[in-house]
């Protein structure tokens, strides 16, 4: 007999089950485990995905979220035309319907976001995860602008279609700017607001109902914010969408003799603001990750 026909050909079952080959290890792919930056970025867009693709399957509730503050701005229109209102003053009205799609997605879907997690069973996967929490809430920041931003839009063009709004805008680079700082100052106040609703337990869908129309006032979301007066006006300027909506409806409507500070303070107090909310923010959240990995717990004691 051959020596050839006495080497068997080993079938895998043949093989030890803990024997790696040689050629195995060079024909296998190495695991290769992101970290750092890297890391951050690969789960800000992870958790961002289902909110962009979310915008696509549900039709349904962008026509209900894009309809309804459609119907609250032309209320509003139609009470500047019937007292004869400078046309000026229906831009601040579409404006604000524009602003008002932000505002609700960063009160509920950034703000509770952590809470409703909770129940749902996933906020213990994002802690226990190896991606920090301020890359997850980063994700959910820019699925939210996204969904707000074609709403928003939707709004801002059926309105100025509707109402035959004219805009005159004076400086684009600077309505970029402050739109960009806006959306950055806004977005970190909702990342602050998700561990004080979370800390607020079963409170936190309330502080949401709570907070949803005072900010309309507060922020002078259908008229210049300059009307409430200068200590008002003051205090509300720690809000984003006050300085914000301000400054834009300076830069759109051109020579506006109502507007609170000029457009270039308001972007350096925007920038100021964005600092401030997103270091709050990355501050709160690492916070929540030292008691939920050191006590076992998230915020709140169970009885």
């Amino acid at each position: 007999m051959s020596a050839q026909s006495t080497v068997e050909k080993s079938s895998p079952s043949d093989v030890p089950p803990n024997t790696i080959t040689a050629s195995a290890i060079r024909t296998t792919e190495r695991a290769y485990k992101a970290r750092g930056v890297q890391l951050f970025w690969r789960a800000m867009w992870a958790r961002a995905y289902p909110r962009l693709i979310g915008t696509r399957r549900e039709i349904s509730w962008m026509v209900s979220e894009t309809l309804l503050p459609l119907l609250g701005t032309s209320a509003y229109v139609y009470v500047y035309k019937a007292t004869g209102a400078p046309p000026e003053f229906t831009g601040f009205a579409v404006l604000g319907g524009v602003a008002t799609a932000f505002w609700l997605n960063v009160l509920w879907s950034m703000a509770s976001q952590l809470y409703w997690d909770k129940d749902g069973g996933n906020l213990e996967i994002y802690v226990i995860s190896p991606a920090p929490m301020t890359s997850v809430l980063m994700g959910m920041a820019v699925g939210g602008i996204v969904m707000a931003s074609v709403r928003g839009f939707s709004i801002l063009i059926i309105c100025s279609l509707l109402f035959q709004v004219s805009y005159s805008i004076t400086s684009l680079p600077l309505l970029l700017l402050i739109f960009f700082f806006t959306m950055a100052a806004l977005y970190g106040m909702g990342m602050m607001m998700a561990s004080i609703y979370l800390a607020a337990g079963r409170e936190a869908w309330h502080m949401s109902n709570l907070l949803q129309e005072p900010i309309y006032l507060a922020s002078g979301m259908y008229f210049p914010v300059r009307a409430l007066g200068a200590l008002v006006a003051t205090l509300a300027s720690a809000i984003p969408l006050t300085l914000g909506l301000d400054a834009v409806r300076q830069i759109i409507f051109g020579n506006l003799t109502v507007g609170w500070l000029p457009p270039e303070t308001e972007l350096l107090l925007l920038i100021g603001l964005s600092v401030v909310f997103l270091y709050a923010a990355h501050w709160s959240l690492v916070k929540l990750e030292d008691i939920g990995r050191r006590e076992g717990r998230l915020i709140e004691r169970r009885k």
